[in-house]
């Protein structure tokens, strides 16, 4: 009897042992579990801003792309890409291409309220200067919505000559290597209807260190119409080449 007596005991004593090895492990995997769904919760933001920020830059390179077509549309009507802006008598700045482009961005009620032959910042023109026009607009940038880094490549051998138009067989050094147009920073937007460029000081002074929209670089539109993403540690000799439309330059890390 006192054997059968230690048995049984022996055997409560295994099954309280295997009931608490499985609480333990119940436990375990509710740690496990609360782990899990801390991480989850610290990584998921960061997943979705990814996600969002791609979504961006791929709608800054579309904007771009109809901004190359509309350039494109404007050269086959009148044999030429626009002026970087138009002038008055006395040789004032009073329009930029991104207004002359209008029409060729399916915004043509908006160029017909317009008045030319006044500054864009003209009263006359206020309609026009509190518009947004979505095209000119990069959604990860962090400006005034009526305000664009899309820069158009000006100077005399520039894509866009100051005030001049130029016709696609001045550019000699081939239109997929001669940017058309670039995005610059934040810090050098300026109004979409301001006769106001600087894409070819910001093309040459690419380096990290810029305060890029973009990781670690920024779009550019080629004459060629196509829109490609240059490296933050794009060499300056390729900075040069691409900048200007007969320089013969040779490209040798593109």
């Amino acid at each position: 009897m006192k054997a059968n007596a230690r048995i049984r005991r022996n055997c409560v004593s295994i099954e309280s042992q295997g009931s608490q090895r499985a609480g333990l492990t119940v436990i375990e995997w509710l740690v496990i579990l609360a782990i899990l769904a801390v991480l989850i919760a610290l990584l998921l933001p960061g997943a979705q801003r990814g996600v969002g920020d791609a979504a961006r830059r791929t709608q800054c390179k579309n904007n771009l792309k109809q901004i190359g077509l509309a350039l494109h549309n404007y050269h086959d009507v009148y044999q030429a890409f626009p002026p970087a802006y138009t002038v008055n008598t006395d040789g004032q700045p009073l329009h930029s291409w991104r207004t002359l482009l209008l029409p060729f961005l399916d915004q043509h009620a908006l160029y017909d309220t317009i008045d030319l032959s006044k500054p864009w910042d003209d009263p006359a023109n206020a309609e026009a200067f509190n518009t947004v026009v979505p095209q000119f607009f990069c959604p990860s940038m962090t400006i005034e919505p009526t305000h664009t880094t899309y820069m158009g490549m000006v100077g005399p051998e520039a894509c866009l000559k100051p005030t001049e138009p130029r016709p696609l067989s001045e550019i000699k050094d081939g239109t997929h290597n001669t940017i058309m147009v670039i995005e610059a920073s934040p810090q050098d937007a300026v109004h979409w209807m301001a006769p106001q460029d600087i894409g070819v000081r910001f093309a040459l002074s690419f380096n990290p260190d810029i305060n890029f929209d973009h990781e670690r670089g920024t779009h550019a539109l080629f004459v060629a119409g196509h829109v490609m993403f240059l490296s933050a540690d794009m060499s300056n000799e390729t900075h040069q080449a691409l900048v200007t439309v007969d320089g013969g330059e040779t490209i040798t890390d593109w």
